[in-house]
């Protein structure tokens, strides 16, 4: 509890002054003020939260946090968990959707085992694993999986903790290697489920309206999805003012890990790029710990799961993109990053009305002559 105790207390609020000398920089580009729109006020947020009117974004790390959730056993997914550990193998060998468009972006990606159900042979020929890759791998197992929280918490409280302090271990010690701008990615059959449940615990939203059809579910399966989550809630009774209570009764290992690196990017002054439902989850119980994080924290995109809305309208934190992605992984992650790096492009490389020699608005006293040959 320590180590989350000091993490919270080091985090404060972004630098305003940055982000007014920031809208200095950017009124005085060779634009229109304010015609880049979004791009302007990421810069703005990117710089504020660095507490930097210049800042680089050349480290980028993707953090994909996995683990196995016991309410599979309801019938809640598509998919066997035996799913979870062979897509951690697919990351390892960078087959994954994840490792194509963080290659794309350029960023290196951070495999953590959270929680999966079962033990990893990183080296295991059937999956032609190279040792090499081992460094992308870091193991902060906190059990095999979760318990069914239809029949109980899915966790303990101590469980809680030590998945949020994992998160932050692990972010802390990437941090060694450089970080620039964070993102999180998940992996773990099942774990729409207790995103909803966390989500509709702590939003107070009906769970109606934050369940989702996951890796796809037809009309018959989701209506029991709906009737487990229910259960779950019922039985656990989570206190929406508490989220470590949340967490331990209806949450996961890897929501765990990843809301423990969304506080350690804003314990750090490190903007942190939020992916979808389950980094949505993740964000909200970080949020309800320290609410200050919000301003460190880029929503990627809106994911189709109809609960990951309802979490960001809670936030009050306005999505990048609305691409019909639901995938997880980090991939929204991945592209949010490539949209933020290209703001702060815009920011630092972009000459002024000075610098260029180009004439200012015909209102603004100070001209400067045209000398553009």
């Amino acid at each position: 509890m320590e180590k989350l105790k000091n993490t919270i207390a080091k985090i404060e609020k972004v630098d305003e002054a940055v982000r007014e000398k920031t809208q200095r920089r950017l009124d005085n580009l060779t634009k229109p003020q304010g015609s880049l729109g979004r791009l302007e006020e990421l810069a703005k947020q990117v710089a504020a939260a660095a507490g930097n009117e210049n800042p680089k974004i050349k480290n980028k790390v993707i953090f994909t946090m996995a683990g196995d959730h016991g309410v599979v056993e309801e019938g809640v997914s598509a998919f066997p968990k035996e799913v979870t550990p062979q897509m951690v193998y697919n990351f390892l060998r960078g087959g994954a959707g994840i490792n194509v468009l963080a290659r794309h972006v350029g960023a290196r990606v951070i495999v953590v085992d959270m929680g999966v159900a079962s033990k990893f042979k990183v080296q295991s020929s059937k999956f032609k694993v190279q040792s090499a890759k081992l460094k992308n791998f870091v193991n902060k197992k906190i059990a095999f999986g979760t318990k069914n929280m239809t029949k109980g918490p899915a966790m303990t409280r101590g469980e809680a903790i030590r998945s949020i302090e994992a998160g932050i271990e692990v972010f802390e010690d990437e941090l060694t290697r450089g970080i620039d701008i964070a993102g999180t990615g998940d992996m773990g059959i099942g774990n729409t489920t207790p995103s909803s449940a966390i989500a509709a615990a702590i939003t107070g939203a009906g769970v109606e309206d934050v369940v989702g059809r996951g890796t796809g579910l037809d009309d018959k399966a989701l209506a029991n999805k709906i009737e487990v989550i229910k259960k779950a809630l019922a039985v656990n009774r989570p206190d929406p003012k508490d989220p470590l209570d949340v967490l331990s009764k209806v949450g996961g290992f890897e929501i765990g890990g990843l809301a423990g690196v969304i506080l350690a990017s804003a314990a750090n002054r490190i903007p942190v790029v939020i992916d979808g439902f389950i980094s949505g989850a993740a964000a909200l119980v970080a949020y309800r710990l320290e609410p200050k994080v919000k301003d460190y924290m880029i929503a990627a995109h809106c994911s189709v799961e109809k609960g990951h809305r309802i979490i960001l309208n809670f936030m009050g934190v306005k999505p990048l993109l609305d691409f019909d992605l639901r995938l997880g992984e980090g991939t929204g992650a991945a592209l949010g990053m490539g949209i933020a790096e290209a703001s702060i492009k815009i920011l630092t490389e972009m000459a002024t009305f000075e610098s260029a020699g180009v004439s200012e608005k015909a209102d603004n006293k100070k001209r400067v002559e045209t000398n553009i040959v």
